[in-house]
């Protein structure tokens, strides 16, 4: 059941981008003619068909697979075509140019190692010029070579190759991109494609082939953890076939396999092959495979495969910087059912960042992505999903966004802010039995007259947690109660002290707080815990621990501004200064409450105040009856 690797896997592909009749197929099949790679007769058949339709000439019609497509006179699906020059194989995917077809781009771009991007001498740098270069961004594709076509339409003239090229170096310079070359073409009469043309003497940069030539091949998809997701369960007679392809490393025989977000194991007991002397042993990324397991473990379509040592991500949350393509404007709060690999999952939009003028690249709030819009968005799915960061594993980082059955927006995943959620999730301690407790919650709480619990204090750093924390302490210990606060500052000097301050890191020590703020209300104490708790995952956590009854969330509320001005710790202050990384509310997220059981503002409240609203509190939900 394995296939041979897909020929991109070996070759390095090249997309090629432009405006509409910017000339991305004329130069596609000009090039093939003027390197000898066109097929026998293929010209001679293009001309027939020209003259049978009463139409010019036109090279362009070789990548132009459809009728309809030559009819239309655009080009409205990719396409690739395999090429060959004297130093290596390429494949080159025609990506559309028109407004309408950009999502086919996407389709096209996200294959490629590298970019030609075409512009039109006598129409300049147009909207979907930047449009595209700011796609090739968005997509990670680092190597770019500038095509300024037609240039017989302007005279050849250097002053407008010139104009042509400042201008579009400096928006793609914004953008971090260094374009490798930039090249003054006639593409319909071969002009600098492989040979120099006699027309621009003032040019003395590459030829269009030297460009290719010149692009560097990424690292090898088969050199990259292992990605295997899952597409499909065959069952054939007993035996359980799992199939997919790989996005990523290689797979073995006798490898011991990881399946995310599920967290089982199981041993790779054959790959299966069809029509095979001898089943294989291996196989590699680009390869779609078939394989069976050394125990019947249930895993499902959208899981993730991979070693035990390099497994993606898994995250209830996650960034994502998105490319709107629906009519109907993205919104914050919108639920939408979001694709990665081959997993399908339903989520939602829980707050847009930003959204980038793609022509001006300049930055702003707003509550909705417009049509062709580019975003920074946070995406809150329903459940854990296994993903990667695109940066790190670009075929396993990417998503896509559908409506209605089609294509409303693709992006690439990013994780700043975010902890890996894995190690928050996965049991490791093994061959446990629980102590039962001969004295029960029921009774503790007779002997003290109120129910153990926990107040999980969260707020931004300054909204005043610990005060209120401490405050309310001392109140409820007047007033008879068994109460104890574990406060951020106190529990890193020992409980957490071999913890930092990465996402991960504060994860960590919010699930050990929430296990032992936990313990404590089993033991009939009303524990305080004042943390900022960044994550509603881990405070859901915590909840969890606390048996959700005795778990009573507290929003200390305070917005930015007020906890900027009170900075009790001058934390602010140094944060803003870039001396401390991953705070909340500057460099790291904070993600208010959803359904709160009670909200404190502290903006305008006194201490007084917001300690009389949560001891009164206490005493409605934690006192005996009676």
């Amino acid at each position: 059941m394995t296939s041979s690797p897909d020929i991109a896997e070996r070759q390095l592909a090249v997309v090629v981008v432009g405006h509409v009749d910017h000339g991305k197929s004329t130069l596609v099949g000009r090039l093939f003619n003027d390197t000898g790679m066109l097929p026998e007769g293929r010209a001679e058949a293009i001309r027939a068909m020209c003259e049978r339709r009463g139409m010019p000439f036109e090279w362009a019609f070789l990548m132009d697979a459809f009728k309809a497509e030559r009819d239309q006179g655009i080009t409205i699906d990719t396409s690739q075509i395999w090429f060959k020059t004297a130093k290596r194989d390429y494949v080159l995917i025609d990506a559309p140019g028109h407004r309408e077809f950009l999502r086919n781009m996407i389709t096209g771009a996200s294959a490629a190692d590298a970019a030609i991007l075409l512009i039109d001498a006598a129409q300049g740098v147009r909207q979907q010029s930047r449009h595209h270069g700011y796609l090739l961004h968005l997509l990670g594709v680092e190597q770019v070579a500038v095509i300024v076509n037609k240039m017989d339409m302007v005279d050849c003239a250097e002053k407008r190759f010139a104009e042509i090229r400042d201008a579009y170096r400096d928006y793609l310079a914004a953008l971090g991109v260094r374009p490798a070359a930039f090249i003054p073409v006639v593409a319909r009469d071969g002009d600098n494609l492989v040979e120099r043309s006699a027309r621009m003497g003032w040019y003395d940069g590459p030829t269009v082939v030297e460009a290719l030539d010149a692009f560097q091949a990424t690292r090898p998809a088969a050199d990259l953890p292992l990605r295997l997701p899952l597409q499909d369960i065959y069952k054939f007679d007993e035996r359980r076939i799992l199939v997919g392809r790989i996005e990523s490393g290689r797979l073995h025989v006798g490898d011991r396999l990881l399946f995310s977000p599920s967290n089982k194991t199981a041993r790779v007991a054959s790959i299966e092959a069809w029509n095979a002397r001898q089943p294989p042993r291996e196989a590699g990324a680009g390869e779609s495979v078939g394989i069976t397991l050394d125990e019947q473990i249930f895993v499902e379509r959208g899981e993730i495969a991979s070693h035990e040592d390099h497994p993606p991500i898994e995250t209830t949350v996650f960034r994502a910087r998105l490319f709107w393509m629906a009519r109907e404007p993205l919104k914050a709060g919108a639920e939408a059912t979001v694709r990665i690999n081959t997993r399908e999952f339903k989520a939602a939009v829980q707050a847009i960042e930003r959204v980038v003028d793609t022509e001006t690249l300049e930055e702003a709030a707003a509550e909705a992505v417009p049509r062709d819009g580019v975003a920074d968005v946070i995406v809150r799915a329903r459940g854990l999903v296994a993903l990667d960061e695109y940066r790190m594993l670009k075929r396993t980082g990417r998503l896509v966004i559908s409506d209605r059955g089609g294509i409303a927006g693709g992006g690439l995943v990013r994780m700043e802010g975010y902890p890996d959620q894995r190690r928050l999730v996965t049991p490791r301690s093994t061959n446990l039995t629980g102590v039962e407790h001969r004295i029960g919650r029921a009774m503790r709480a007779a002997r003290n007259g109120h129910a153990g619990g926990v107040l999980w204090l969260t707020g931004l750093s300054g909204s005043g947690k610990s005060t209120l924390a401490m405050e309310v302490e001392q109140r409820l210990f007047q007033m008879g109660y068994q109460v104890y606060v574990l406060d951020g500052d106190n529990v890193r000097g020992g409980l957490s002290a071999n913890l930092g301050f990465a996402p991960e890191d504060r994860a960590e020590n919010v699930r050990r707080v929430g296990e032992v703020a936990a313990l404590f209300a089993d033991a009939g104490v009303v524990t305080i815990s004042a943390f900022i708790s960044p994550y509603r995952a881990d405070r859901d956590r915590a909840r969890q621990a606390a048996r959700d009854t005795s778990f009573h969330e507290i929003y200390i509320k305070a917005d930015l501004a007020t906890c900027e001005r009170r900075d009790p710790k001058g934390l602010y202050r140094k944060a803003r200064a870039g001396q401390i990384a991953d705070f909340t509310g500057i460099s790291a997220p904070y993600e208010e409450p959803d359904k709160p059981e009670l909200v404190v503002d502290t903006s305008n409240a006194s201490v007084d105040e917001s300690a009389r609203a949560i001891v009164d509190y206490v005493v409605k939900h934690f006192a005996l009856k009676g």
